[in-house]
C-alpha cells in the first residue's frame, strides 16, 4: 500500500503544480481579449490569430486543470443521496464511479484523439481562417488532459482504497483553510 500511496502523492505533485501554473492563463486569456478588443476600436484591425490563441488557451486552461480541480475535490457533485451516507459508503461510491465511468471515458477520449492530434502534428494542419494558427497545440490538449485526469482518478481511487483498508485519512475531508494550499 505504501508505494501505492507514494505514487499518488506523486500524481498529486505533478497535477497540483499543473494546475496551479495553468490558471495563470485566465490572466493571459483576459490581456489577450481586451488587448485584442482595444486594437479592433482604435484600428479597425482584428487578428484571427489572436482569437485563436483565445481559444486554445481557454482550452488548455480546462483541459489541464481538470486533474487538479478532481484533486482538490472541488468538481460538481450532486450530493443529494450521498451526502447522507457515511463516508466509507462514499469512498465506495467514488471508486466505483472512477472505476466504471472516468477511467474509460479518459481511456477512450486519449485513444481517439491521439490520431487526431498525430495527424495534425504531421500535416502541420492550419486553421482555415486568414491568418488562423497551427492546429496541433489545441489537438494535443485533448489526449494530455485526459490523460492527466486518467491519473488523478487512479490517485483518488488509492486514496479512497487506502482510507478503506485504514491505511491513509479520509480523502473527503477538506484541510481547515488556514492549512489548504493556496492557488498561485
Amino acid at each position: 500500500m505504501q508505494w501505492m500511496l507514494a505514487l499518488s502523492r506523486l500524481i498529486d505533485a505533478v497535477n497540483a503544480i499543473i494546475g496551479r501554473s495553468v490558471s495563470w492563463i485566465v490572466l493571459v486569456v483576459v490581456l489577450i481579449s481586451a488587448g485584442n478588443a482595444i486594437v479592433r476600436k482604435l484600428f479597425n484591425y482584428s487578428s484571427n490569430g489572436l482569437l485563436e490563441i483565445q481559444w486554445y488557451l481557454f482550452s488548455a486552461l480546462f483541459l489541464l486543470a481538470a486533474a487538479y480541480t478532481l484533486q482538490r475535490n472541488e468538481h460538481i457533485r450532486i450530493d443529494l443521496i450521498t451526502s447522507r451516507l457515511s463516508r466509507r459508503a462514499q469512498a465506495v461510491i467514488d471508486i466505483l464511479g472512477t472505476l466504471l465511468f472516468l477511467f474509460p471515458l479518459c481511456a477512450l477520449l486519449v485513444y481517439f484523439s491521439w490520431p487526431i492530434f498525430v495527424d495534425a502534428w504531421t500535416t502541420q494542419e492550419m486553421s482555415s481562417d486568414a491568418g488562423g494558427l497551427v492546429r496541433w497545440p489545441a489537438l494535443l490538449l485533448v489526449p494530455v488532459g485526459f490523460a492527466l485526469l486518467w491519473l488523478q482518478g487512479l490517485s483518488e481511487v488509492i486514496k479512497r482504497l487506502a482510507f478503506l483498508a485504514g491505511a491513509g485519512p479520509d480523502p473527503l475531508e477538506k484541510a481547515p483553510e488556514h492549512h489548504r494550499e493556496e492557488p498561485v
